[in-house]
């Protein structure tokens, strides 16, 4: 048991993996410079263990033997683990500038469901995935989102079955799955994918209610990277998107063999909605715990432009920044109440609460786009029509601008804080953010149909009987 260093988690991603980028095949993800980007913004995940500042944060110790692991594999068990697990994620997310790792959150995320919800030998072999992943300090993506097709129709009722991963053969040694699955998250640069069921089944879709692992490099098994954010950044003029960056893959299984010792869940349609919602509960937890930092970042950035705009006094300005502030801390009460109720489910585990954890993510996502609003009002017109880094560079150019552009604040300070609010809000890294507040780990429908399924009702109309004195109260 060893925690991999950033060199070596680079290093390890040479394995022969099968990826195609902006319509050619990447034989190296590590040569490829725009592919590189999200490889060394991912190796954040792997500095923090090996940095005295959050080695504490960052690094767990087996009790019984008292070897080192990283803090994200740790199975919670109360509200504390919880509450640990959220600072993890949101300081590293920090020092991603905004963007989530996410190399070993949703992985770990995938292994206390599969640990919640299984039985017998398939929960000891997902006992065993999981010791494998530990000792190994491995990234782990999660394949869960299946391309669907038409969504009217349930997975068997599809054109084309391969639209949802099916089981197409079961043999004495495992089983050979075919089919894709899309959204998938840092799957390029990570070690292993575990496949999960993308929603309940019923029983004429067994072939689809299937949960397994396969290591990335696995033949038959294909990553289409999506070319989102693509293309050369200038460090001036992008501050966030030149350094930090996720890749998202289409995930291709082409008859792709899967030994049983890796097969979680196969063809048990009663299963597969359990695991789906319980990887959720997960999930959603991590995911607003991941956009603290970005609401941070919003307010920050906003309340930094006023002032050096010189607007701080405006009425109009304040309430701005006020309702930045009050949406940012609504956010991050919400998590930690999510984590302060957590409940223990089966195995002893702890899992945040998933009303409340819901209701975190419908904040964020349904005030997301309003917020960016309020950013952009204060900061001014200037994050879409001011110079970019070759006229700040340019000798005979860059005396105009520190001329016209200075304000409270000197011009390059100011240019420097309008390109990382127009970064964060304005391009395609602000765009991917405003997609990803909507979309990312379910849609606002299903966070709210999860709202009102975790309400315990039985209380609140208990209490209004009583106050109408119904059923002779």
């Amino acid at each position: 048991m060893a925690l991999l260093t950033p060199d070596e988690y680079r290093e390890s991603l040479r394995d022969g993996r099968a990826l195609w980028y902006r319509g050619r095949a990447v034989p190296d993800v590590l040569a490829e410079p725009e592919l590189r980007v999200a490889v060394d913004h991912a190796a954040i995940d792997y500095e923090v263990g090996h940095d005295p500042t959050y080695r504490d944060l960052a690094v767990a110790k087996d009790p019984e033997s008292g070897e080192e692991y990283s803090a994200y594999y740790r199975v919670p068990r109360s509200t504390q683990d919880l509450l640990e697990r959220s600072k993890l994620i949101e300081t590293v997310t920090g020092l991603g500038g905004t963007m989530v790792t996410l190399i070993k959150e949703i992985g770990s995320d995938a292994l206390f469901a599969l640990e919640r919800v299984l039985e017998g030998e398939a929960l000891e072999r997902a006992r065993r995935f999981a010791k494998h992943c530990r000792e190994g300090d491995l990234a782990v993506a999660v394949a869960q989102t299946d391309v669907k097709g038409d969504r009217s129709l349930p997975p068997h009722q599809q054109a084309d079955p391969d639209l949802y991963v099916r089981v197409v053969e079961e043999r004495d040694g495992g089983i050979v799955v075919r089919g894709a699955k899309c959204h998938t998250s840092i799957s390029a640069n990570a070690h292993e994918i575990v496949v999960l069921p993308t929603r309940a089944m019923g029983p004429d879709d067994s072939d689809y209610a299937v949960a397994f692992a396969v290591p990335v490099a696995t033949p038959g098994v294909k990553l289409y990277i999506s070319s989102y954010g693509a293309g050369e950044r200038n460090q001036f003029e992008f501050p966030l998107s030149s350094r930090h960056k996720m890749l998202e893959t289409l995930t291709v299984f082409d008859d792709v063999f899967v030994p049983w010792e890796r097969v979680f869940l196969c063809r048990e349609p009663d299963k597969a909605g359990a695991l789906a919602l319980t990887f959720v509960e997960y999930h959603r937890f991590t995911a607003v715990s991941y956009k603290l930092p970005l609401v941070d970042a919003l307010v920050g950035s906003a309340a930094l432009a006023a002032e050096m705009n010189g607007v701080t006094k405006a009425g109009h300005i304040r309430e701005k920044l006020t309702q930045l502030v009050i949406y940012a801390e609504t956010v991050r009460a919400l998590i930690q109440l999510a984590a302060i109720r957590a409940r223990i489910g089966s195995h002893g585990i702890a899992y945040p609460d998933p009303m409340t954890t819901n209701m975190a993510k419908y904040t964020f996502a349904t005030r997301y786009h309003e917020a960016i609003e309020l950013v952009q009002d204060v900061s001014g017109g200037l994050l879409v029509t001011g110079p970019g880094g070759e006229d700040w560079a340019s000798p005979e150019i860059r005396p105009v601008l520190e001329k016209y552009f200075r304000a409270k604040a000197p011009a390059e300070d100011r240019l420097r804080l309008l390109h990382l609010v127009a970064d964060l809000t304005a391009r395609d890294f602000g765009g991917y953010h405003a997609v990803l507040a909507v979309h990312a780990e379910g849609s606002i429908e299903a966070e709210k149909m999860q709202i009102l399924r975790a309400y315990d009702s039985g209380p609140a109309l208990d209490y209004a009987r009583r106050l109408a004195r119904l059923d002779g109260a």
